[in-house]
């Protein structure tokens, strides 16, 4: 799939796709009466610097990227468009079709909601850049609450749309490092990197495998044979107020005491192998153990699955990807029923390799790898039985693996 397929998915031909609805709510917040010079000289014609970011799935490394350890992503075809225009003053005037909502921000508020996220990265780009206002709008078609991880596509395209509408640049590693930045100083989420990585760095048609640690990070491609179902459960998690940063603090304090009784320099859990959470297992207690063991064994099925990736070997992928849910069920308890439900469905269902929940947890989506020549019979298969082995509000849909972030028109 080459880079405009990539933006057909995005743009599309009719008036529903991300990409024209933000168009059209740019043009109706322009028309709401602003005064501000560069609403009055701009023409109305001249197109809006329009930046696309996309959602994404991992198919194994769940919670291992603010412990330091592995992760093998993929971004999928569902985005964040942003449409934006500068402003000649500081302020941010943003549209939000999805919710019919709009703010006004100055560079020191602090909002609630969607608009913490675009607050948040504005803040943190004009830390070292001049960046001015703008007026930008947002439409989506990535699902919020599902573990495709909306709160990244959001922050990587509102943070390019700003960057290009105020004549900046910056290599998309470090823009999504401020992304990142921005989620956990602005927003609160004790995040590792994974989700702003993959939503700035992934390819079309390929997984990342990212190392949290050094930060570096390799294309694998998936190959034109393979399937992406995900199965989003309808069970909405919202992470500043799940388990999600408890998870964070477990890992922490399960560092500190292997520190203290392996008398070990140990700079994350991704120090930690079995040989030495064996060697000290007893001094753990039980749940900080069982954190320890998923956050070990994960990076080892990252690992895995990635040289199984590279020699094309789909079922050792699958099978990297049902232990990986295993593990998250039983060691990090991070799962639902409603997760745990998606993946046996989706296991037990021929042509499939392989499902597992995907994001943070505590509700959302699990993804499914699947046989290519399979996947609509496989995808009509789990869709008709979701109602009742899910929950009533359970949906599937195909995906296809997708580039990251990009301004519309850049080649």
């Amino acid at each position: 799939m080459t880079n405009d397929d990539v933006l057909d998915d995005v743009v599309g031909d009719d008036d529903g796709s991300p990409v024209e609805r933000a168009k059209a709510a740019l043009a109706s917040l322009r028309d709401e009466g602003d005064t501000s010079a560069s609403a009055v000289d701009s023409p109305v014609s001249a197109a809006p610097t329009i930046a696309v970011a996309p959602g994404r799935v991992n198919l194994v490394g769940g919670h291992t990227d603010y412990n330091d350890g592995l992760c093998l992503p993929m971004a999928v075809d569902r985005h964040v468009a942003v449409a934006a225009r500068p402003r000649d003053d500081n302020l941010l005037r943003v549209s939000a079709a999805d919710f019919d909502e709009t703010a006004e921000l100055a560079p020191d508020d602090d909002p609630d909601g969607w608009a913490a996220y675009v607050a948040a990265v504005a803040r943190v780009l004009r830390e070292d850049r001049p960046v001015g206002g703008a007026d930008l709008a947002i439409a989506s078609d990535v699902p919020t609450g599902a573990g495709l991880s909306s709160s990244a596509a959001l922050e990587l395209s509102v943070g390019r749309a700003l960057l290009a509408v105020s004549g900046r640049d910056l290599p998309t590693a470090d823009l999504a490092l401020a992304c990142w930045r921005a989620e956990r100083e602005g927003v609160g989420v004790e995040c590792g990197i994974l989700d702003q990585f993959s939503a700035a760095l992934c390819e079309a048609d390929s997984a990342l495998f990212l190392d949290c640690r050094s930060r570096e990070f390799e294309s694998v491609p998936v190959g034109a044979g393979v399937g992406v179902l995900v199965i989003d459960t309808g069970v909405s998690h919202e992470l500043t107020e799940s388990g999600y940063n408890d998870r964070v603090r477990e890992c922490a304090a399960a560092l500190d005491r292997l520190r203290e009784v392996a008398d070990r320099e140990l700079d994350s859990l991704r120090d930690v192998d079995r040989d030495l959470l064996d060697a000290h297992a007893d001094a753990l207690d039980p749940m900080h153990r069982r954190r320890v063991r998923h956050v070990v064994t994960e990076n080892e099925r990252v690992r895995r699955a990635r040289d199984a990736l590279v020699a094309g070997d789909l079922d050792r992928v699958g099978d990297a990807m049902l232990t990986a849910h295993e593990s998250l069920r039983d060691d990090y308890e991070v799962s639902c029923p409603e997760l745990d439900a998606a993946v046996e469905l989706a296991a037990e269902t021929p042509g499939v390799y392989g499902a597992r929940m995907t994001g943070g947890g505590f509700g959302g989506s699990a993804v499914a790898l699947v046989d290519g020549d399979a996947l609509d019979r496989v995808a009509r298969a789990i869709r008709d039985a979701a109602p009742e082995r899910v929950g009533p509000d359970a949906d599937v849909f195909a995906c296809r693996p997708s580039a990251g972030v990009r301004l519309v028109g850049e080649e």
